[in-house]
């Protein structure tokens, strides 16, 4: 029986996962695949602490670089997370033509367009199944399953947090900091959860798929990003009592040449499958023109979740070894040149307004009329009354198709009218046709 010989750089809950599932379902692969996954080395800082595994003398170390220019390492496992130090591992394992297999998202969606172009410089490869979607095979999907098509339209739910975190909201009747703070409690929120709630965690995985998409690089400075800080109880009532759920939406498309590429907290029909996605899952709904629509769930994060990724770009790193056919397929071939990303305030959609205004005639009529000198056309408007405020009421207006720039300036008038209390709340809605 064949071995690949693995160095693993990151011994924590992912890096004990993969260990774990190895020697779990080591046989399994080696049956299907004719490749046994073999852990000859592990580096990690914390060479103490009980993962519940037992390890062979010897194969744990906390030297990095050595454990990278063993000779008993083919392929290098990276799963220290981070930008730097991961980096630094990530080019050494190049450097010497070891592919190297890495979760880390946010290493690519800054430095992939270095670390690809040095991989192919030495003749070796980057794997990354499980940067992007934990355990659900959506970049193999990508690259491979769906090579025939021009892909028009991605929408996919990224964050396992943030969707766990509405998902509770809605289901709890709970607010936004106190789903938070039991998301924490039970392991699904960090103790800084700026990262996920605030949409950059899905803006870095946003960046790679684009990239595939459309075969140009871009990183996750060039994605349009909102969180969910934003979103109350109210909202995910009134969006539920307009046939809508409220998701953290990555939105990736193409439009007369430009692409489009945003982080956004959206509404979206709640019948539809994206609708359905709940709490920690996540999801990648994919329009080819060929094939149509199409749609990958599963869970996106966590330690059996990640190492299932990893464990299947080890099986393409031993197979392709042993096939002598590296670069078979380039990981980002950029075949397209589009005419750039389109601005913030050039991006089309419908919205969801919700404006508090003084409860008294004439309100709809001022709203309307601005909106209306913005050429903004209104689609449907919701005004509910508020038992013990007498003074106020709620007033929820979803418009047609906008520009984005006209919202902007239009939402600036709004809220300087004195009939208008508080600071206005706009969500994107997506119905995903």
């Amino acid at each position: 029986m064949q071995q690949i010989k693995i160095g693993l750089i990151g011994f924590g809950t992912v890096g004990a996962g993969l260990v774990e599932s190895i020697q779990k379902n080591g046989e399994l692969i080696a049956r299907r695949s004719g490749v046994l996954p073999v852990i000859t080395k592990i580096a990690d800082l914390d060479l103490h602490s009980d993962r519940g595994l037992s390890l062979p003398e010897g194969v744990l170390g906390s030297d990095a670089m050595a454990l990278i220019a063993s000779p008993e390492v083919e392929v290098v496992v990276e799963l220290v997370g981070g930008t730097t130090a991961a980096r630094s591992f990530v080019e050494a394992a190049l450097k010497l033509g070891k592919p190297v297999v890495t979760a880390n998202k946010a290493l690519l969606a800054t430095h992939g367009e270095e670390l690809f172009a040095l991989a192919k410089e030495h003749g070796s490869e980057i794997y990354f199944e499980a940067s992007v979607g934990g355990g659900i095979p959506c970049i193999k999907a990508l690259r491979e399953g769906l090579i025939g098509n021009r892909i028009q339209e991605v929408y996919a739910i990224l964050n396992g947090t943030c969707n766990y975190i509405l998902s509770v909201m809605e289901s709890h009747n709970h607010d936004f900091e106190l789903v938070l703070k039991e998301a924490q409690k039970a392991g699904y929120a960090e103790a800084d959860p700026g990262m996920d709630v605030d949409g950059i965690d899905t803006a870095h995985k946003a960046s790679i798929l684009a990239s595939l998409v459309f075969g140009q690089w871009f990183t996750a400075a060039d994605v349009e990003v909102d969180g969910i800080r934003q979103v109350t109880l109210h909202d995910i009532h009134y969006a539920a009592s307009l046939g809508y759920k409220i998701k953290l939406l990555a939105v990736i498309k193409e439009r007369a040449g430009r692409i489009q590429l945003s982080v956004n907290p959206s509404l979206i029909p709640e019948r539809s499958l994206l609708g359905h996605v709940s709490g920690v899952n996540n999801a990648v709904w994919v329009k080819g023109d060929i094939v149509g629509s199409t749609m990958y769930y599963g869970r996106g994060a966590g330690r059996q979740a990640t190492s299932s990724a990893v464990l299947a770009d080890i099986v393409d790193v031993a197979l392709n070894l042993r096939g002598n056919c590296s670069n078979r397929l380039p990981a980002f071939p950029l075949f397209e040149q589009y005419q750039g990303l389109l601005s913030k305030e050039e991006l089309l959609s419908r919205y969801y307004l919700r404006l508090q205004v003084l409860d008294q005639p004439g309100m709809l009529a001022i709203i309307s009329g601005i909106l209306g000198k913005y050429q903004i056309s209104i689609a449907s408007v919701t005004q509910k009354e508020e038992i013990g405020d007498q003074a106020s009421v709620p007033m929820i207006i979803l418009t047609h198709q906008a520009k984005s720039l006209d919202m902007s300036q239009a939402l600036a008038e709004i809220s300087r009218e004195k009939c208008v209390l508080g600071k206005p709340v706009l969500f994107h809605i997506e119905d995903l046709t």
